[in-house]
C-alpha cells in the first residue's frame, strides 16, 4: 500500500477546496511527493486555518481563490493549469450549517460538482482522473449496526447528506453519459467517488465538529458541550482517507476502467466509537501528559433541541482492502495522540508545517 513517489513526481494535480482542512493536508502531502499542485477554492473557511498556519500557498504551483459555482472562471483555471488528475473536495461540509443554508448547500455541493465535471469534459483529453470526494453520510441511513457497502442505497436525511448523495448521482451520470468505463480506451478519463468517515486531525478549526469543539473549549477553559453522546461514528485520522484517495487516483490513472466506481475509506470496525468515548479518551490522555500545556476543562451534555443527525453509522471497507490493498494504519488511539501532539505545537507557537510533514512521514512509515 506504500505510496508511489515515482508515480506522483511532477504529476499535475488540481485540488478544489485546497484551502480547507483536508485540502491543506492533501496539498502538503502531494507537494512532499513531488507533485505540482494547483488549488481552486474560496478563501480559508476558518480563522485561524491550517492553510494559513502551515503556509500551504508556498508549496503550490498555482492557487486561485474563487467559487466552484463560477463555471467560466473554473474552466479557465483548469485549462491554464492543465492537470492530469482532478480531486474535487470543495464543499459546504457541515450538517448543522446545511439546515441554516440549504439552498447554498445544494448550490455548492451539487452544481459545484456539475461545474467541475463540465470543466473537465470541455477541457480536451488532458485530464486522466477525476475523483469526487463525498462522505459516509451519502448512504440512506437505516441505523444498522453493520457497515454500509458501496452498493447500498444512497439517500441522506439532512440537506448536507442529501446534497452529497446528489453529487454522487451527478458523478455517475457524467461517467455513464460521457466517459463510460467500457469505452475507456477511447476517451481515457477515469471517474470515481470516495466516501470517508468522520475525519479528525490537527488543524481542523471548523464549528460544530467534535474535536475542534473540544480543543476550543480547552483553550477557553470552558466545559466541552456534547450534543449526541451516544452517537457512533467511524473516526479516522485525516491521513487515512487521504492515503486512500492517493492510492485510488493512482489505480484510476493506470487502470481506470477497473476502478471507476464508488469506494469507502474508513477505520477498522473497532474504531467506530461513541462521541462520549472520544471525549473521555482525550480527557484521559491529557491527564497523563503532565507537561502538556493543555488541561481538560470537563464536559456537559448540551441541553435543548438539535437538528437530526444519524445515531449509528459505519462503513464497510472490505472493497478498498481487497481491491486497492489499502487498510487503516493508525488506530483511533494513535490518531488522538497525533492530534494532541499537533495541538501542543500549535499552542506553543512552533512551526505548523513541520509538524504536519513530520506526521505525514510517520504515517508513511507505519505498517
Amino acid at each position: 500500500m506504500a505510496l508511489n513517489q515515482e508515480f506522483w513526481k511532477d504529476k499535475r494535480v488540481l485540488l478544489t477546496g485546497h484551502t480547507g482542512f483536508k485540502g491543506s493536508w492533501l496539498s502538503l502531502w502531494l507537494s512532499s511527493l513531488g507533485a505540482r499542485v494547483y488549488g481552486y477554492s474560496l478563501s480559508p473557511p476558518t480563522d485561524p486555518s491550517l492553510f494559513d498556519l502551515a503556509n500551504v500557498r508556498d508549496v503550490l504551483a498555482g492557487s486561485e481563490i474563487a467559487d466552484v459555482r463560477d463555471l467560466t472562471k473554473l474552466s479557465g483555471f483548469l485549462k491554464s493549469s492543465n492537470p492530469e488528475i482532478v480531486i474535487h473536495m470543495a464543499a459546504q461540509p457541515l450538517v448543522r450549517d446545511s439546515y441554516k443554508i440549504p439552498v447554498e448547500t445544494y448550490a455548492i455541493n451539487v452544481m459545484g460538482t456539475v461545474n467541475v465535471l463540465e470543466a473537465v469534459r470541455t477541457s480536451g483529453r488532458g485530464v486522466k482522473v477525476f475523483l469526487n470526494i463525498t462522505t459516509d453520510k451519502v448512504y440512506e441511513n437505516n441505523e444498522w449496526v453493520w457497515g454500509y457497502r458501496e452498493d447500498e442505497r444512497l439517500g441522506g436525511h439532512d440537506p448536507y447528506s442529501n446534497s452529497k448523495a446528489c453529487s454522487e448521482f451527478v458523478t455517475s451520470t457524467y461517467r455513464n453519459s460521457f466517459f463510460p468505463p467500457q469505452l475507456y480506451m477511447e476517451h481515457g478519463l477515469a471517474i470515481a467517488t470516495a466516501r470517508a468517515g468522520n475525519v479528525i486531525g490537527g488543524g481542523d478549526f471548523a464549528g460544530d465538529r467534535l474535536i475542534p469543539d473540544i480543543f476550543r473549549s480547552i483553550l477557553k477553559k470552558e466545559k466541552v458541550q456534547i450534543r449526541n453522546p451516544k452517537s457512533v461514528r467511524p473516526w479516522q485520522h485525516v491521513l487515512e482517507p487521504l492515503s486512500g484517495y492517493l492510492s485510488l487516483a493512482e489505480h484510476l490513472y493506470k487502470q481506470g476502467d477497473l476502478f471507476s466506481e464508488g469506494w469507502n475509506f474508513g477505520p477498522n470496525e473497532s474504531d467506530a466509537k461513541t462521541v462520549l468515548s472520544i471525549v473521555e479518551d482525550i480527557e484521559r490522555k491529557l491527564s497523563d501528559r503532565k507537561n502538556s500545556g493543555l488541561a481538560f476543562p470537563g464536559f456537559e451534555i448540551e441541553k435543548g433541541e438539535h437538528p437530526h443527525e444519524a445515531h449509528f453509522l459505519k462503513l464497510d471497507i472490505s472493497k478498498a482492502k481487497s481491491g486497492l490493498n489499502w487498510h487503516p494504519k493508525w488506530t483511533l488511539e494513535t490518531a488522538l495522540d497525533k492530534i494532541i501532539d499537533w495541538s501542543e505545537i500549535y499552542v506553543s507557537k512552533q512551526d505548523i508545517r513541520s509538524i504536519c510533514l513530520n506526521q505525514i512521514r510517520d504515517y508513511e512509515s507505519a505498517k
